[in-house]
């Protein structure tokens, strides 16, 4: 884990503050918003790059774990997290859009850290990340029109249109660029390892710029932003038991257990933000919501990471 990955939480903060200082200045309040979009697709583009799209054949080989994380990830998911918005972010369309956007997303990065750290299946886990993200990119805008048509923000057509041109213009660049270096690939390897960083960096510059853009909205409704933690933490809380029980129930050997319990839990933040800045852009809360995610799911993976390093060895202590 790189210097920026274990201050991850800590640089996403930073930037929320920088953001908010600058957007002191009209100036820079006034023309920030226009950079948030291109700074969020370089930053998808770096990610696409080092997602192995040509590997997800791989992920069918064990057929067992991707029906079960497809299921959990695509059905069980989207459904308790429509639950949660209506039970607690039912009187706020904005929170409760974000809300779900952030939590039918699964990730597609930054879970392959903690699942090495907690002794799960790596391979397994790198091959079913192009699966999630190719499905969650099919089956986002048809969530937010089940779930959240009845707000009123859903425009289904522009969603669409939002999606086509802040994601699929960054994953074919990344696939051309692949294509481009498919019979180089000791530089391809070394150009992604190179920009790996990059995304993080893209994504705290964006942030910098939505403060400084909507920082005055966020400071004028910190108790809505409160509002959203409970139901952040208790969607972790029990997708973290139910992980750990299906896996179980499914007779999974311990490192797939921990790779199914981290896919279930950690969510594309980055994605969902970059699709809300421009599906939603007169709903600024919307997008405030998915910065407010990153912070908490930080740090509760890496509690949890912690959690099942300390069941594996009991269990092997039992043994």
């Amino acid at each position: 884990m790189s210097l920026f990955e274990k201050f991850y939480t800590f640089i996403i903060f930073f930037a929320v503050i920088v953001g908010i200082s600058l957007g002191q200045v009209h100036p820079i309040q006034a023309h920030a918003e226009s950079f948030i979009v291109p700074l969020l697709m370089s930053m998808l583009y770096i990610t696409f790059l080092q997602i192995p799209l040509e590997e997800m054949k791989k992920a069918f080989k064990n057929t067992r774990f991707t029906f079960t994380s497809v299921v959990m990830n695509f059905v069980w998911t989207p459904i308790f997290a429509w639950f949660l918005a209506l039970l607690f972010l039912g009187d706020n369309s904005a929170l409760y859009i974000g809300f779900i956007m952030l939590m039918v997303t699964p990730c597609t990065d930054w879970y392959l850290i903690f699942t090495g750290m907690a002794k799960g299946n790596v391979a397994l886990s790198a091959a079913i990340l192009p699966l999630n993200l190719i499905l969650q990119v099919i089956l986002l805008p048809f969530y937010l029109l089940i779930f959240g048509g009845a707000t009123g923000i859903i425009q289904f057509g522009f969603l669409l249109e939002s999606i086509l041109i802040v994601l699929l213009i960054p994953l074919i660049l990344a696939v051309l660029t692949k294509r481009f270096l498919w019979n180089q690939q000791q530089l391809r390897e070394n150009l992604i390892t190179k920009l790996s960083v990059l995304p993080l960096i893209f994504l705290s510059l964006a942030i910098v710029a939505m403060f400084a853009s909507q920082g005055q909205l966020l400071l004028g409704n910190l108790d809505l932003m409160r509002q959203i933690t409970i139901p952040i933490l208790l969607f972790f809380s029990v997708n973290f038991f139910v992980g750990q029980k299906v896996g179980k129930w499914m007779n999974f050997p311990k490192p797939d257990r921990v790779s199914l319990s981290l896919t279930t839990l950690a969510r594309n933040s980055p994605i969902a933000l970059a699709i809300a800045m421009t599906a939603f852009p007169e709903q600024p809360l919307i997008a405030l919501t998915l910065v407010i995610g990153p912070l908490l799911e930080l740090p509760v993976l890496a509690t949890i990471t912690q959690v099942l390093i300390v069941i594996t060895k009991g269990k092997k202590t039992s043994i």
